[in-house]
């Protein structure tokens, strides 16, 4: 028999678990939001209201709308509030270590029908599948950030995720209005496969001194169209995260192409994360980003 998916748990209230939380309210369905602490978990919801009063501001909401949204999420300051939860995606940061002992220990609690998610970019489906004591209800559900304006989300199965599973998590997708594209479990899977060794070629270029900061900004802008520069979308995708997604392909894939760049590992060293640390590639502390190279 197949699941209707009513209410979704999210474990992680940063970016990306904002994001999911938002367009899942939207969607008609009713959320738990989770996290290290209650501070967080509530401000995570301030964010997801203030983001939705935006789109009010902006005529893409009415005030009806934001209303039933935000009514429909709630703070899940424990694991066991997702007892209730007909899936559960976890949202949490880059990390394998992180992200099993979630998955371990949310296994424990769900009910059996529970679907589990994880939006990770680069890890093995298959390998966190293994911690989760349900492989065949795990599927990897990766969204694109942000979550809101972005159409598309990565669908992929690990070796044990049943059709059951995949199907009913495309209906769930799909409810949510965006676009599914399948991979197959590799590292990196579709996207960041083709995205990140591109912004690390990016910072390489930047490193052996062919182009400044802006130079390969703007070149890539105005010379292949992209809405963005790699570096300055690096800045945006957080630095820590592309060295982690490089990391993930040059260890599962072993080949020398995808070493990350010494520069890049050098910025993480230091801090310098981007826009979430206020300096990158860019430095964003004043009116304007400053190129810091």
């Amino acid at each position: 028999m197949s699941l209707e998916i009513r209410k979704i748990g999210v474990i992680g209230a940063g970016q990306m678990g904002k994001g999911i939380a938002q367009v899942c309210a939207l969607a008609g369905l009713d959320v738990a939001l989770n996290d290290v602490s209650a501070e967080r978990i509530s401000a995570g919801i301030d964010d997801i209201a203030a983001h939705l009063q935006r789109a009010v501001d902006r005529g893409q909401l009415d005030a009806a709308g934001r209303d039933a949204a935000v009514a429909r999420l709630s703070a899940a300051p424990a694991l066991p509030d997702f007892r209730d939860a007909d899936m559960v995606i976890e949202a949490a940061s880059e990390s394998e270590e992180v992200k099993r002992k979630i998955l371990s220990d949310i296994a424990l609690v769900l009910k059996p029908d529970a679907i589990i998610g994880t939006n990770t970019s680069s890890i093995s489906i298959t390998r966190l599948a293994a911690v989760s004591g349900r492989p065949e209800r795990f599927i990897g559900i990766h969204f694109m950030n942000p979550v809101p304006k972005m159409a598309l989300v990565e669908l992929i199965r690990g070796i044990a995720t049943d059709d059951r599973t995949f199907e009913e998590t495309r209906e769930f997708i799909t409810k949510l209005g965006k676009t599914i594209t399948v991979s197959e479990d590799f590292p990196a899977f579709i996207v960041n496969r083709i995205l990140l060794p591109m912004i690390n070629e990016a910072v390489y270029t930047l490193y052996e001194g062919v182009g400044s900061v802006e130079a390969i900004d703007t070149a890539m802008k105005l010379g292949a169209n992209h809405p963005m520069g790699p570096l300055q979308l690096a800045d945006f995708i957080g630095l820590d995260v592309c060295l982690s997604v490089m990391q993930v392909l040059h260890e599962g894939l072993a080949d020398s192409k995808y070493r990350p760049c010494p520069l890049l590992v050098k910025y993480v060293e230091a801090g310098w994360l981007g826009r979430k640390t206020q300096r990158g590639f860019y430095d964003y502390r004043g009116g304007s980003p400053v190129p810091t190279r």
